[in-house]
């Protein structure tokens, strides 16, 4: 029989619980309560839930305690955290459950609420965006703060979180799904540029870890590993998963935004010129 204590918080955190259990009841209730031409399909409702499940997975399951005793696990984490979580979250597209509950919001709440929204804007500009997707992953992967951050219990949920909103806010510019044609959304060549862009000092990263001679991260041979693994396998796998599967998601990014591109192409182009030959 499997064991359910895999399932079980390693470090318990409500605000984490509570702020994934509304998620998905704010996701829930407003799929009951939306007119059936605006709900989601199953496919993408399958693929919000399940985006989100993998990161609460790797932060309220046993699944954290090996993130913090071994560096392969770790980058593991980060790359749902970051990169695979926040993608599937993005392209099931939630932007009506958004319009659902802007539009349950009274005029007090949304005023509040605009500051966020000043900050939002800010943090979407192409160059910010690019810039702190790659800049965080460098800053809690330089060996003194990664050091520090796997030692402080709250810096290493601060390291977390803030991975996970930045991977939420960079995959939501990628995949936006309003028309850059008529709306003021990302153009598709600048997506597609960012994303190659992004992908590059990824990969830089993830060859020095791999080729590194000696121990970047000596943090794990302070507090002990979880499996019995060589240190030089574990930071060689740390390495590979910092470098291969990261670049491999912007390459699947970069062809999801092409598809949508050449799509949107035939639907706004083709009656444009069908215009033109009955004039």
């Amino acid at each position: 029989m499997p064991d359910i204590g895999l399932l079980a918080p390693y470090d318990f955190s409500p605000l984490t619980i509570l702020s994934f259990a509304l998620v998905l009841a704010g996701y829930g209730y407003a799929l009951l309560h939306m007119a059936p031409e605006q709900r989601p399909g199953s496919v993408r409702i399958v693929t919000f839930v399940v985006g989100v499940l993998l990161c609460y997975g790797v932060m309220q399951t046993r699944f954290d305690y090996y993130s913090q005793y071994m560096f392969f696990v770790h980058r593991g984490q980060h790359l749902i955290l970051h990169h695979l979580g926040p993608f599937l979250i993005a392209l099931s597209n939630p932007l009506p459950i958004f319009r659902f509950w802007h539009e349950q919001m009274g005029p007090t709440l949304r005023s509040w609420l605009r500051p966020l929204g000043w900050v939002y804007r800010i943090l979407q500009q192409p160059v910010i965006a690019a810039v702190l997707f790659v800049g965080l992953i460098y800053f809690w992967l330089w060996p003194p703060i990664h050091f520090d951050a796997m030692l402080s219990r709250q810096l290493y949920w601060t390291m977390n979180w803030s991975m996970l909103l930045d991977g939420l806010l960079f995959w939501w510019l990628m995949f936006d799904p309003r028309s850059p044609v008529l709306t003021n959304a990302l153009g598709y060549g600048k997506r597609i540029l960012i994303l190659a862009a992004v992908a590059i000092p990824q990969m830089v990263l993830g060859a020095w870890i791999v080729f590194s001679r000696g121990m970047v991260y000596d943090v794990y041979e302070v507090c002990g590993r979880a499996w019995p693994m060589a240190p030089e396998t574990d930071q060689l796998l740390g390495g590979l998963l910092t470098w291969i599967p990261p670049a491999m998601m912007s390459v699947i990014g970069i062809l999801l935004i092409l598809r949508r591109a050449m799509h949107e192409d035939g639907r706004v182009v083709k009656p444009s010129r069908l215009a033109g030959e009955n004039l």
